[in-house]
């Protein structure tokens, strides 16, 4: 038996001091509770309204995928040319020798060796276009070329023949017998933002399918006469040229044109045609074998700031008329040198580069529509456009030197027209500048010069040029209308 009494667990015993400790350390924490819950939640909701961590870069796999087959290679060749060196005769002594020892095609002994050979002329790129193989490129990749090779992905080679060229847009349009290719469709430059991710497909030094990625720098770049370029930081080198640029979506929304560089490679900046503006051409080429462009006759200028608010412009939009072509659609219209070009056919004409885009791209034959900006008011002429011609080079009238005379404020003597001056400014009137110097002379006013008018205001003769030009604020920029040879142009004289 065990003799162990068991052992029992008691409660201890009623304690007042420890009863008032458990209740105030109570009430406390009732009280704690809401800044306990507060401090605990905080953090979570801290973590859960943070930004995620940076996103990842995009993947552009998928699109390689689907849109790299449908770029080519292009490599041109052209025949060398025979040499043409005299031929040594079988009863020169010399022939024996020559036969035996010299290397084949050198000069004067048998036909050169190169007489039936090609040479390599360059690489470039190119993209389908339609399944029935044709493609896109630039006018320079295939510019004097004697042969056009294009190599697909699969290793195929097929010999191109160029349906058309254009070298104002540098586009050019090719064409391969073959069928169910893959080709690239076209998106809407128009849609495409400046930050945008964009993507090369291209052969640069030959390497072909080489991919390169970016973002959209700029758009409307003002690098050429018909075209406002794409600027991206896309990496484009030599052989890039024509290859496709494509958005997101895997589709051409321009051609690989252009770069800036100081060394011949790649610097950061690059330029495409924007794919509808090619696309315009391409059509023309296919069906004509060559571009038709609208033209009015005018050469232009931009519009400064000090010529703006001499002439009472709000803005510096618009072209300035500098030359107006004899008897041309622009003459025969009513536009006169000096005259602003504000909008045509209803589009406003925001930099000056943008008339000749507006005006090449109207059919010949068109009547338009041209607001002007002309002596402090706004009108509007009718013009019918002609079709563009060959490029013509202005002549200009050699500037004979005059005997020097007493100059103004402004640094300006001037003299009434010469018979032949009077012809140069086809009854325009104005002055003869014949002497300058000071500010005139800093601001580019020549000995020859006309000048036809002052801050807007025409000038006839000598004494009213005299009268206007003593009543003119002298710590003001004063505006010039002057006509040099065929041309004319503002010229504003800062006192």
């Amino acid at each position: 038996m065990n003799s162990n009494p068991p052992l029992l667990l008691r409660a201890p015993a009623d304690n007042p001091s420890l009863n008032r400790l458990l209740a105030w350390v109570l009430a406390w924490a009732i009280r704690l509770a809401p800044l306990m819950a507060l401090v605990v939640a905080a953090p979570l909701a801290i973590a859960q309204s943070a930004p995620a961590g940076p996103r990842g870069l995009p993947d552009f796999t998928q699109l390689v995928e689907k849109a790299g087959p449908a770029v080519v290679n292009i490599r041109t060749v052209e025949k060398a040319k025979p040499r043409g060196a005299p031929q040594i005769d079988e009863n020169d002594p010399f022939f024996e020798f020559f036969r035996r020892f010299a290397p084949p095609g050198h000069p004067g002994f048998g036909p050169p060796a190169d007489s039936q050979q090609e040479r390599p002329r360059g690489v470039g790129s190119g993209f389908i276009v339609s399944p029935d193989g044709f493609i896109l490129s630039n006018h320079h990749v295939v510019d004097g070329a004697d042969e056009v090779i294009v190599t697909l992905t699969d290793k195929r080679e097929f010999k191109a023949k160029i349906i058309g060229s254009d070298r104002r847009t540098d586009v050019a349009l090719l064409k391969i017998e073959a069928s169910n290719l893959p080709s690239l469709k076209s998106g809407n430059p128009d849609q495409l933002k400046v930050g945008e991710w964009v993507l090369a497909i291209g052969s640069p030094f030959g390497l072909e399918n080489t991919v390169t990625a970016g973002i959209v720098s700029a758009k409307g770049r003002d690098t050429g006469d018909y075209l406002p370029f794409i600027q991206t930081d896309v990496a484009v080198n030599p052989g890039n040229s024509g290859g496709p640029l494509l958005n997101m979506n895997g589709e051409v929304i321009g051609i690989n044109s252009q770069i800036y560089s100081r060394t011949g490679g790649f610097m950061g900046i690059s330029f495409a045609i924007p794919i509808d503006e090619a696309q315009r051409v391409a059509d023309q080429l296919k069906t004509t074998g060559r571009v038709i462009r609208g033209r009015i006759g005018v050469a232009i200028d931009e519009v400064s700031r000090d010529v703006a608010e001499a002439l009472g412009l709000k803005s510096t939009s618009g072209a300035l008329v500098r030359n107006v072509e004899p008897n041309g659609p622009a003459a025969k219209a009513g536009v006169e040198a000096g005259d602003i070009v504000t909008a045509f056919n209803g589009k406003k004409v925001e930099k000056f580069s943008d008339l000749p885009r507006l005006v090449g791209n109207t059919r010949p034959g068109t009547q338009a529509t041209l607001e002007i900006w002309r002596r402090g008011k706004a009108q509007q002429l009718n013009v019918q456009v002609a079709e563009l011609e060959a490029e013509r080079t202005a002549a200009t009238s050699p500037e004979k030197p005059t005997e020097k005379a007493s100059v103004n404020w402004l640094g300006i003597a001037v003299g009434d027209l010469s018979k032949e001056q009077k012809d140069q400014a086809r009854g325009a009137g104005g002055v003869a500048v014949t002497g300058v110097k000071g500010a005139a002379e800093r601001a580019g006013i020549r000995q020859g010069d006309i000048i036809l008018s002052v801050n807007n205001s025409q000038i006839a003769s000598v004494q009213q040029f005299t009268g206007l030009v003593e009543r003119l604020d002298r710590k003001r920029t004063v505006v010039l209308l002057v006509r040099r040879g065929d041309g004319v142009l503002f010229i504003p004289v800062r006192p």
